[in-house]
């Protein structure tokens, strides 16, 4: 949803991107809240724990991993682009002063964002050995020297296409503007209850870029033999073998973009 009034917070998280302006300025804008009666939070775990705003100073990936902190706690989190990708972190450099004003006043509004909940089941093992959320997207994809994938794919059950491809970007509409736009996929509203399916350089010009509804569970079953690798927003990948299975679904939590 759009235009969610943003609560006004006594306990303010700053998470930055580690070099020199970022760290320079986090110290300027805790001395600037803690000048307003605010408490300042700087420990990451503490951030994740107790703050009830986060201001991110970095670009997207910096803004991930401030989301991931969170987990499901509806802080809402404001990004401060000081990174080469802004495309989340939307406040100028410039604007933080004023932003952070309307914030404390009240005035400001949040975005509420879908996140994808993912388990990885290892051939039939019945329970997951890896289960985590993502912001943006879930990538299965080769290594460089790898054959394509061959990708089982079903929707709600029901059997989609086999993706015969370097790869395939399971996308939420704020990730539509990462990974799976450099992949051909469309940009989709960020509010849009949908859920991109990309492949990666598909080796067969019918297999394009899907929309599905985000209420649906994703399946991906690995069915050839070759190295591919399971990434989640960009952190490092691990390794899924023939055989294996990803499922994606809609999480109950959100990422609060103010």
């Amino acid at each position: 949803m759009d235009g969610l009034p943003c609560p006004v917070p006594k306990k303010v998280g700053i998470v930055w991107k580690k070099t020199r302006e970022a760290t320079e300025t986090a110290g300027v804008v805790t001395q600037y809240l803690r000048s307003h009666g605010r408490e300042v939070l700087t420990d990451e775990q503490a951030v994740g724990r107790d703050a009830d705003l986060v201001v991110v100073l970095g670009g997207d990936g910096t803004l991930l991993h401030a989301a991931s902190l969170l987990g499901g706690r509806r802080a809402p989190i404001l990004g401060v682009n000081m990174g080469s990708l802004g495309f989340t972190t939307e406040v100028p450099h410039g604007e933080i002063y004023p932003t952070l004003d309307l914030v404390l006043a009240g005035r400001a509004t949040m975005s509420e964002r879908l996140k994808l909940g993912v388990h990885l089941h290892r051939g039939a093992e019945p329970a997951p050995a890896l289960a985590a959320e993502v912001l943006n997207e879930v990538v299965i994809s080769k290594t460089a020297l790898g054959r394509m994938c061959e990708l089982d794919t079903r929707y709600r059950g029901g059997y989609v296409t086999t993706f015969k491809a370097d790869g395939v970007i399971v996308a939420t509409p704020t990730g539509s503007t990462a990974y799976s736009l450099a992949a051909n996929g469309p940009l989709v509203y960020p509010t849009m209850e949908a859920v991109i399916i990309a492949p990666i350089c598909p080796h067969t010009l019918t297999q394009r870029p899907l929309v599905v509804p985000d209420d649906g569970d994703i399946e991906l079953l690995l069915v050839n033999d070759t190295e591919v690798f399971l990434t989640l927003d960009g952190r490092p990948g691990l390794p899924i073998s023939r055989g294996d299975r990803v499922q994606v679904k809609q999480s109950p939590n959100r990422v609060l973009l103010v």
